[in-house]
């Protein structure tokens, strides 16, 4: 059993930052993928980013070239750091592990991002 806390969240105008972390409880944190997802009123649970065990990472076009995530295994957190920030960005952010062998997804309670115009 996995469980994720988020934080991170909140108000910032158009064109700000804000970073998101995701602290993952358990001693195999290095074995899982991680991802970053968000879901806007009346919209399907989308992903943003992820990052797998072996290293590689994924991007949502919507967000190449202004968000990047990272992770540091010691500190079983992963983060995602939002930069050029618009309102279309505005969503809950969940943070998602999933076991890279029994394929399990574990789910964090989301984060608001609001971004003004």
């Amino acid at each position: 059993q996995v469980q994720l806390v988020e934080s991170g969240g909140g108000l910032v105008q158009a064109g700000g930052s804000l970073g998101l972390s995701c602290a993952a409880s358990g001693r195999t944190f290095v074995y899982y993928d991680m991802g970053w997802y968000r879901q806007a009123p009346g919209k399907e649970r989308e992903a943003v980013a992820r990052s797998w065990s072996g290293g590689r990472t994924y991007y949502a076009d919507s967000v190449k070239g202004r968000f990047t995530i990272s992770r540091d295994n010691a500190k079983n957190t992963v983060y995602l750091r939002m930069n050029s920030l618009k309102p279309e960005d505005t969503a809950t952010y969940y943070c998602k592990a999933r076991a890279s062998i029994s394929g399990v997804d574990y789910w964090g309670q989301g984060t608001q991002v609001t971004v003004s115009s």
